[in-house]
């Protein structure tokens, strides 16, 4: 995901269902060792009625820190793509957790719209999928709401990278060799060409990759397919699974045919579903109308992002509620 996203973090509108008010509350994973702070914001069912809530120079209708209502309630970790913020999912977090989820979205730390010193490389490949264990492992451990949550039902959702991310948890192991060339420069933004890459390296085990089986569920969105492209390198993932292809693509590494490719390759076919009209982008949150010429902004003529968003969050709210439980 490009590092525009920094605009539309900055001039999210956000919406709220007319079913009831999601609870937000902002929260700090702590750091440990070689781990740095992880910054959330939790997304949770709330009996309260909607107030006016200021993010930076936004006014966000939502209630902010509101106690979480209900008992061992699932948990959905969503994951954002290159460049994201845990604010460019933010439609389906209120729609989950008005479907009686509890949502945590995050900054993946050093790889996000503020801070991108960290982003590139295979290094910050591997580091996703410990960023979501630290986030579980804090959920179900340490939170303050932790009694609220039952550890049988975890889900995850991810677009893009964040859709990498997922299917590593879930147990794939991905073909880092078929990836274009990596920046030898952790803080470069891009790579160099393919035909100016370097000799490749020796033959090497590859770096290992951090699975979690406590996730029993999983939707990915444009998932950066092309490190995927076997059955040898997704047989282990066997929860259910829901994978989303936008029509024309324009994701690095998640071209339609590749996401397709990846959808044929599991021991059991996913629930596949193709986003009729969507470019990549379309997957992130309705973008407010000053910034509509912005490039992650962009969907394809006569798409209409909100009304793909209100049928998106619905099948999963649906999905996550027949494979985690009501």
């Amino acid at each position: 995901m490009l590092r525009l996203s920094l605009i539309l973090t900055a001039a999210l509108c956000l919406a709220i269902s007319s079913a009831k008010a999601a609870g937000l509350t902002f929260f700090q994973i702590p750091a440990g060792q070689d781990a740095p702070v992880i910054d959330a914001a939790m997304w949770s069912p709330c009996s309260e009625k909607p107030a006016n809530m200021q993010i930076q120079a936004l006014t966000v209708r939502a209630v902010p820190n509101c106690p979480v209502a209900g008992e061992r309630l699932p948990l959905v970790v969503i994951s954002h793509g290159y460049g994201g913020s845990y604010l460019g999912h933010h439609d389906t977090a209120e729609a989950l957790a008005d479907g009686g989820f509890v949502v945590i979205t995050i900054n993946h730390p050093q790889a996000n719209y503020a801070d991108m010193s960290r982003a590139n490389g295979l290094g910050a490949l591997i580091r996703r999928s410990i960023d979501i264990r630290r986030v579980i492992d804090f959920m179900l451990k340490a939170s303050p709401h932790r009694a609220k949550i039952d550890p049988q039902r975890i889900g995850f959702y991810g677009f893009s990278q964040g859709g990498y991310t997922g299917l590593v948890l879930a147990g794939a192991k991905p073909d880092f060799s078929r990836l274009p060339p990596r920046c030898a420069d952790p803080k470069a933004i891009g790579c160099p060409p393919a035909d100016h890459a370097p000799a490749p390296l020796p033959k090497q085990k590859p770096p290992a990759v951090t699975h979690d089986p406590r996730i029993r569920a999983m939707v990915v969105a444009d998932p950066l397919s092309i490190v995927f492209q076997t059955r040898e390198s997704v047989k282990d993932v066997t929860i259910p699974l829901q994978v989303w292809a936008s029509e024309f693509g324009g994701g690095s590494g998640a071209s339609p045919k590749d996401v397709a490719t990846l959808a044929h390759a599991f021991p059991q076919i996913p629930d596949f579903r193709i986003a009729a009209n969507a470019v990549h982008m379309s997957f992130l949150t309705m973008c407010p109308e000053n910034r509509l010429s912005s490039a992650i902004c962009i969907d394809a003529p006569g798409f209409d992002r909100a009304t793909f968003h209100a049928d998106f969050n619905a099948e999963l709210v649906t999905f996550f509620r027949s494979n985690l439980g009501d």
